[in-house]
């Protein structure tokens, strides 16, 4: 068997980054790394998106960036300024390229293409399982995700954003360059949480987005039939050609994988409960994460001991809690509080950068009867 100080299991963005950042630090200078995924990360296989301030460490890859949101609701529909934030776009290819690039410079990380059958924490080492080969290390960062980690309990609900996109292309300009449509809960909700997610890459170009928050996956016709009622009654043209088709499942829960970790086994990205419970955004959460991780590695301490629950937590097990039980809560929830609040508060709120009064501010911008009634049966 080969032996590796670190080996981690996943190319997505929390295994990458995780890498990066493990390369650039002195710490793990001397330390071998072995990084293993099924796929060669050659194709665009997903989409990131996130909101930032000014420049980020992710702007030379950027594919685009909008300055406005818009909200469309059932009583209130607006256009926002989000300044000093913009909505930027990161596509999966690009990313892949970049950070395996980087990584190769580093002659103490090792990639391998080979899909992992078993991880076994043995107690002072762990033996990771691959269909061509054994590997031992000493600890291993796993970020392979599949819905039975969390949907074997009952104690927190477990919802999923599940969407299916289009990328479309049009004869005539028809789409406004600078502004991201954030959420459209305009179309019909049929006891659900849906809203239409547009981003314009061009005047003529654009990624057309069905967006559910719901416990179950729709079948991938309906899905379609909501994308071209959509183009046709609300973007108002109707010759287009579908250049690329992008489908996927998030899971929205607080359950906190910590009965999955060990003493030397880490879960990591989805796999380790870092997508944001509330709305399902991952990939700046991955990024905030990753730091914070890498001194908890530094420490000495038994992987599982690291938790990164706080009181945000709380806010969104309420959300869930009664999205759970009324799926079709969510747009008067999400309407009010873009009626009420401002794109920069939420936006803050949702990287839980908030001060305990601002949480105040967001939470009385909710309607409050549900959220109180979700805090009584939490409590009682």
């Amino acid at each position: 068997m080969t032996q590796y100080d670190y080996i981690i299991i996943g190319a997505g963005a929390a295994g990458l980054m995780l890498a990066d950042a493990m390369a650039k630090d002195d710490f793990f200078k001397h330390k071998s790394i072995l990084l293993l995924d099924k796929n060669a990360k050659q194709t665009n296989d997903r989409t990131w998106c996130f909101w930032e301030k000014g420049d980020g460490q992710f702007d030379n890859i950027l594919s685009k960036k909008w300055n406005h949101i818009y909200f469309g609701g059932k009583q209130f529909s607006k256009r926002f300024a989000i300044a000093p934030y913009s909505y930027k776009m990161v596509r999966g290819i690009n990313f892949y390229h970049s950070f395996l690039k980087q990584i190769a410079a580093y002659s103490n990380i090792t990639f391998q293409q080979e899909t992992v059958t078993s991880v076994i924490d043995k107690g002072t080492e762990v033996e990771v399982t691959t269909e061509k080969s054994n590997y031992l290390a000493g600890q291993v960062f796993n970020s392979v995700f599949n819905y039975k980690m969390a949907t074997h309990q009952h104690k927190y609900p477990v919802l999923q954003q599940h969407f299916l996109g289009w990328v479309v292309k049009t004869e005539k300009a028809v789409f406004d360059t600078d502004q991201a449509t954030y959420m459209d809960f305009s179309i019909p909700q049929k006891g659900n949480t849906r809203f239409m997610y547009v981003l314009p890459f061009s005047e003529f170009e654009a990624l057309v987005e069905y967006t559910l928050f719901s416990k179950n996956i729709l079948q991938e016709s309906e899905y379609e039939d909501a994308i071209k009622n959509y183009i046709k009654s609300n973007l108002g043209f109707k010759d287009y050609k579908i250049v690329e088709k992008e489908k996927g499942s998030i899971p929205m829960t607080c359950y906190d994988f910590q009965e999955h970790h060990s003493a030397n086994i880490r879960y990591i990205g989805t796999a380790g409960g870092w997508a944001k419970p509330s709305t399902g955004y991952t990939f700046m959460s991955t990024a905030n994460k990753i730091p914070k991780l890498l001194e908890f590695m530094k420490s000495g301490k038994p992987l599982h001991q690291l938790n990164f629950k706080n009181r945000f937590w709380l806010y969104d097990i309420l959300l869930l809690d009664i999205l759970f039980k009324d799926n079709s809560k969510g747009q008067p929830i999400f309407e009010a509080l873009f009626k009420n609040r401002s794109p920069q508060l939420i936006f803050r709120f949702l990287d839980e950068r908030t001060s305990f009064w601002e949480d105040v501010k967001i939470i009385l911008g909710c309607p409050k009867i549900p959220f109180i009634k979700a805090l009584f049966g939490r409590l009682f």
